[in-house]
């Protein structure tokens, strides 16, 4: 009998969660497949893993020993998987790169030249605004372009590659829509679109939280991309916080850019895995902050 890690990965989310709903959105599938799943898992082991009824789940002893050997091998398969893939990008003379959102600026072509004049390539990972390191502290990107928030993760280090002012993002028929600045004062109680829970600090950063005093931020809606957010404003849902750059990036109709400049500036900085002294990071980074400087 042979059990999938898919399988262990379901049985480790319920048993984690106790909760066959949320354990389904954790793993993105319908609640229906995951009951399936666990209950063919069961019958394989010949083995009840947990006890439940309409209101509560719980875990067997059998699942209990289940649940502490399924985690370590979930662990060192994850870590194998990454060893392997870093190996084989090395090879391949690959540096993967991670992006929160669109970079512009110019930077991607920077890399890009930078890279291939050590015979290297670079490869973009669209990633999750919750990791606030883009994939590089997970071990998913070999480095990546990341907003940074108001605390700095020590397992990375980095450069800052681009200092923008903050402007706010507004619908056309706002009151305010025909100004060119205004001051945190006049926008502090704006309803705002946020980045979702899971982005934390860069969720609170994007929200002005440091400027508030502890005052909540009022909060319209939640938006997971820059794309989102700004469709919301143009629909007259929210306004959104946006560094100047990233204006232009995103700019569209029925969207009016003002400036805020009584808050501190936005900062976007490339980073890798702290103590990853490579040649090709070394080359990636000082190219960028070259870039940044000029």
């Amino acid at each position: 009998m042979d059990v999938h890690l898919r399988d262990l990965r379901y049985f480790t989310a319920v048993a984690e969660e106790l909760h066959f709903r949320k354990a389904a959105e954790r793993l993105f599938v319908s609640q229906p497949v995951l009951s399936r799943q666990i209950a063919r898992l069961e019958q394989d082991l010949k083995a009840r893993l947990f006890i439940r009824d309409r209101r509560s789940v719980q875990l067997t002893s059998a699942g209990e020993a289940l649940l502490h050997r399924a985690r370590h091998l979930l662990e060192d398969w994850d870590a194998a998987t990454k060893e392997v893939i870093t190996l084989a990008r090395k090879e391949q003379s690959v540096l993967v790169i991670g992006l929160q959102t669109g970079v512009g600026r110019g930077m991607l072509h920077t890399l890009t030249q930078a890279l291939n004049a050590i015979k290297w390539r670079p490869e973009l990972h669209q990633v999750a605004w919750n990791d606030a390191t883009a994939g590089v502290e997970a071990g998913d990107c070999d480095a990546g372009f990341a907003w940074l928030g108001t605390t700095i993760n020590p397992r990375c280090d980095y450069v800052v590659v681009a200092e923008e002012p903050i402007m706010l993002a507004v619908n056309s028929q706002h009151r305010l829509a025909g100004r060119r600045q205004a001051s945190f004062a006049e926008i502090s109680n704006e309803p705002l679109v946020a980045l979702p829970e899971s982005a934390k600090e860069l969720r609170s950063f994007w929200l002005a939280e440091h400027a508030r005093h502890g005052s909540p931020a009022p909060i319209a809606c939640e938006a997971a991309t820059a794309d989102e957010a700004l469709e919301n404003v143009a629909a007259g849902t929210g306004s959104v916080f946006i560094s100047a750059g990233n204006s232009i990036l995103y700019a569209r109709e029925g969207v009016h850019f003002l400036d805020v400049p009584d808050l501190p500036p936005a900062r976007l900085a490339f980073l890798w895995r702290a103590g990853d002294t490579r040649d090709v990071i070394r080359v990636a980074a000082s190219a960028l902050q070259q870039r940044g400087d000029a």
